[in-house]
């Protein structure tokens, strides 16, 4: 059995779909719902863009490689729309075959299927309304064939849209986050300004669509931790290469043919390890070029 067209849109709205490559949190290309090269299905890189119709047709290869051979075996006979809750349970946690909602499936013990699926509601220790709402959609799928999602509020003109499940303290660190890099994302906690998003996706050649996903929160996440290495290394320069190493060092060192150098020698090192960082986090370098080098700016992306 493989996952119908209507359970591949269920789990895509809850996963969120980027058409455009996007580097995740660790710097690997990533497109669709979460697709890397190592879902053996396509190779993201700079610049690939996608339809929507082939991030589906990916994702549905993807399944049929990785998740939906172990779904069968975990629920023999399954109904087709109880197939589809169960591979989009898997595709989620990965969990299907130690899962203990799984047995009472079998039974049709609908109270106990309910009770065990809604313990698989957190992230990090922590309860998250989105996962919560996830698990409660997934077993209305698995009983009774509910495709379609409850209508949650539509966000403001002005305000971004979010398609992922953020707990208020998430979004409260992202709202520091955006501040941190220049951008003002407005003073409701609950939400983000549209238009400040939209500035941060257009300097960071994503998709301009105003939606708080994958995509922009990984970007986010990478120029933060950018930023972070360049300020430990930038302490760390100051501490290894400031005063003068001769100076410093004990009696009759500055006499050796090597004490002249080694200050170059120190310089040298830094400079390499700056480099090093640098290319690491060449998509966020280049976010900062993009004003007065956009053509090296596009190099850095792509490379």
């Amino acid at each position: 059995m493989q996952t119908s067209a209507q359970g591949i849109g269920f789990l895509e709205r809850h996963e969120g779909v980027v058409l455009k490559a996007y580097r995740d949190p660790v710097g690997v290309w990533t497109i669709g719902a979460g697709l890397t090269a190592a879902s053996g299905v396509v190779k993201p890189r700079a610049g690939m863009v996608l339809s929507r119709e082939e991030a589906s047709r990916l994702l549905g290869q993807a399944l049929r490689r990785n998740y939906e051979p172990a779904v069968a075996a975990a629920m023999p006979g399954a109904l087709q729309h109880e197939f589809d809750g169960g591979v989009s349970f898997h595709f989620n946690t990965g969990a299907i075959g130690r899962a203990s909602w799984v047995p009472f499936w079998i039974t049709q013990s609908w109270d106990q299927v309910l009770e065990r699926l809604s313990l698989w509601n957190k992230g990090g220790g922590r309860v998250l309304p989105g996962l919560t709402r996830r698990r409660r959609e997934e077993f209305h799928l698995i009983r009774s064939g509910a495709y379609s999602l409850p209508v949650d509020d539509a966000p403001t003109a002005t305000a971004a849209r979010i398609v992922l499940p953020l707990t208020r303290a998430e979004l409260a660190e992202i709202h520091a986050a955006f501040r941190t890099l220049g951008y003002e994302p407005g003073d409701d906690p609950a939400a983000l300004a549209k238009a400040e998003v939209q500035r941060f996706q257009q300097d960071h050649d994503l998709t301009v669509d105003g939606i708080l996903g994958r995509a922009t929160l990984s970007t986010l996440q990478r120029r933060l931790d950018a930023a972070r290495k360049a300020k430990t290394e930038g302490a760390a320069a100051t501490v290894l290469g400031g005063g003068s190493a001769a100076g410093s060092a004990a009696p009759g060192v500055e006499a050796l043919p090597w004490a002249e150098a080694l200050p170059w020698m120190v310089g040298g090192l830094i400079l390499l390890w700056a480099l090093c960082r640098a290319w690491t986090y060449r998509d966020a370098l280049a976010a900062k070029l993009q004003g007065v080098a956009p053509g090296l700016a596009r190099i850095l992306r792509r490379v």
